[in-house]
């Protein structure tokens, strides 16, 4: 009775398109599945325990099971090579108005863009194990570079008041200005943003984390 049903099901057509393809179904669930699985790895076990934005996740996550179904069900449709590369290209370089994303979230964005462009449009002439290594040497890239590189590392992002420390030819003392206020030793600094109109500046400080305190040093410089 099962049997009949299924089959029953499978031919049953709405506007000329099937209810449902069993193997087809089975085939897309597999691979979103394992395309998920990897993006939790990365997102959640690596990026988001280094120095991780937690506003990122969601993009991370919506952007890349958004890209692997695009990708997968458009996998038999004839698209020129240009209008490809310009899609591609357009999520590459995606920017927010609003927030400008650093260089690091900028490529974790690339990363998980590659990821389901990968995972989607494998045919069967790569195997599963090819696919799983493929997708393995990524993590492990990207994990080791972290652990190795980056998640010693941290930073802190300040408003700072003191505009004329900001030049060149003074960031000695804008450094040594924000370590006495911050209780922090200071790597280096970035100027993100300059106000003029405020008068005020927003910069990016780097620390060591072995050294430093973050916490504490947030708290200090929240009461300056």
């Amino acid at each position: 009775m099962l049997d009949i049903l299924l089959q029953t099901a499978e031919d049953i057509k709405i506007f000329n398109f099937n209810l449902i393809d069993y193997n087809d179904f089975g085939k897309l669930l597999f691979r979103l599945t394992f395309n998920v699985a990897v993006l939790f790895v990365l997102i959640k076990l690596i990026y988001d325990k280094g120095t991780g934005r937690k506003e990122f996740v969601f993009t991370y996550f919506a952007l890349g099971t958004a890209i692997f179904l695009l990708c997968y069900l458009l996998e038999g449709v004839k698209i020129e090579l240009g209008f490809a590369l310009g899609l591609f290209a357009v999520f590459g370089i995606l920017k927010y108005r609003t927030d400008p994303v650093p260089i690091r979230e900028m490529t974790y964005l690339f990363v998980v863009i590659g990821i389901a462009v990968v995972n989607a449009l494998a045919n069967k002439k790569v195997s599963f194990a090819e696919l799983a290594l493929t997708n393995g040497a990524i993590l492990l890239c990207v994990y080791l570079l972290e652990k190795f590189l980056i998640r010693g590392e941290g930073h802190l992002e300040v408003v700072y008041e003191r505009i004329e420390n900001i030049k060149i030819q003074d960031r000695e003392l804008l450094k040594q200005d924000v370590e006495k206020r911050t209780g922090l030793k200071i790597k280096r600094i970035d100027v993100v943003k300059v106000d003029f109109l405020k008068d005020t500046a927003l910069i990016r400080v780097y620390y060591d984390k072995k050294t430093n305190n973050p916490q504490q040093a947030v708290e200090s410089a929240d009461t300056k």
